[in-house]
């Protein structure tokens, strides 16, 4: 089977720190900060008091109040984006093939807080008066699904469930879907809106976040004083195309997608191997994928979590795969902006990694302040910079040891 080219069109993002795609790169670009205290619920009494929240999102100036109230928020962050992804590419549904259009949105908790407020009303009423729309709301595959139903698309339509690293699966699953010919168009990406307190209490009891006060002090990636990740939520969502597919209609491009690589640590349920050569795996298959050489790899959007086991091992792995060339190369950390999205952070990352091609503009590693001797590449410290970026991978690793990367290629006609 000839390998097709596949091409990115279209963006939708929600996130901690802009409404839209374009509107969350400008703000990346100019290294704003969404970690602030936490304002859905009140967090009295608890260690962690800091989350990268999405700020202004009202459901009801995108969704009909019926509509918007038989999504869980999860859900709606993903159709919003997914629209905006669709209205940017310019696609136009009536002139599909929609048998050979799809959906792979992931999101590795799902309606979390819609569980949390129906077992109250069934502790509170009885069980059998749990809301009949708390199932078909709350499982991780609807956002994919009700997308699926918002546009129509009846091609595969799946919800990869593999934790911080789903977002990028399913990116990379798509990417494999349309150049091996099985699609000629499909919206990827993830979503997430996982800040409640079971689920900031749960990471807190497994020392998984941080519990600093200061914002600025909170998300640290790579730097010797992080002590956890920051909790974040929001969605990304990516329109991804054959080439000629594309070019018939006219398309504007941002970036081509050339390689995918997805392996397991096989160690253990949350740290990942310390070598970091399950995440070196990944890398090293995304880059034979697309057939060039590592040292052709000018720019990693890193995992870069702001935890101690993660930030040293995804060093270790870059090392290992680039050798001489790590030293060379730029590794960021946008989850020092965006805090850790969880399911959606792949997608969103794969986003700004499609924009750094298109800009030429490296996203810096904000609120860097004391170098750590294990993490000492060049992580682009507080100030991003204009750069020629070529060729640039995206990593997601995620809890369960699963690894992803994906390789993007700045547009060439």
């Amino acid at each position: 089977m000839d390998r097709r080219r596949v091409v990115i069109t279209g963006l939708g993002a929600i996130t901690p720190v802009g409404l839209t795609a374009p509107e969350s790169w400008q703000a990346v670009k100019d290294g704003v900060c969404g970690v602030a205290p936490i304002t859905q619920f009140d967090t009295e009494g608890m260690k962690v008091s800091l989350a990268a929240e999405v700020k202004g999102f009202v459901p009801e100036d995108h969704l009909g109040k019926p509509e918007a109230k038989r999504m869980g928020r999860f859900t709606q962050f993903a159709v919003v984006c997914a629209r905006e992804a669709m209205a940017d590419s310019g696609l136009v549904t009536e002139a599909e093939d929609l048998d050979r259009c799809g959906v792979i949105i992931s999101s590795g908790i799902g309606g979390l807080s819609i569980t949390e407020a129906e077992h109250d009303r069934g502790l509170a009423r009885g069980w059998d008066r749990v809301s009949p729309f708390y199932i078909p709301t709350a499982i991780s595959n609807m956002a994919a699904g009700q997308v699926a139903i918002d546009t129509g698309f009846r091609g595969m339509c799946t919800c990869p469930v593999t934790a911080c690293a789903g977002g990028t699966n399913a990116v990379g699953d798509a990417f494999h879907y349309v150049r091996d010919g099985y699609a000629d168009v499909m919206l990827c990406g993830g979503t997430e809106a996982a800040v409640t307190p079971l689920a900031i209490g749960g990471f807190t009891s497994m020392k998984a976040l941080s519990q600093a006060t200061d914002p600025a002090r909170a998300s640290i990636p790579f730097d010797a004083e992080r002590t956890g990740f920051v909790l974040g939520e929001g969605a990304g969502v990516l329109v991804l195309e054959e080439l000629e597919h594309a070019l018939k209609r006219g398309a504007h491009i941002y970036a081509e997608i050339v390689g995918y690589g997805v392996t397991c640590d096989a160690y253990h349920m949350t740290a990942p191997r310390p070598d970091g050569s399950g995440g070196a795996k990944a890398m090293s298959m995304a880059i034979a994928d697309a057939g060039i050489a590592a040292e052709e790899v000018d720019y990693i959007n890193a995992h870069g979590t702001s935890t101690h086991l993660n930030d040293a091992g995804e060093t270790a792995a870059v090392k290992t795969v680039f050798g001489d060339h790590a030293r060379k190369l730029a590794m960021s950390s946008t989850k020092s902006m965006t805090g850790h999205m969880l399911g959606a952070a792949g997608a969103v990352e794969a986003i700004f990694t499609a924009m750094t091609l298109k800009d030429g503009y490296l996203p810096a590693t904000i609120h860097y302040s004391v170098p750590d001797p294990e993490c000492d590449l060049d992580v682009v410290p507080n100030v991003g910079r204009s750069a020629d970026v070529r060729y640039a991978l995206s990593n997601s690793l995620g809890f369960g040891g699963h690894n992803g990367s994906v390789l993007l290629k700045k547009w060439e006609a």
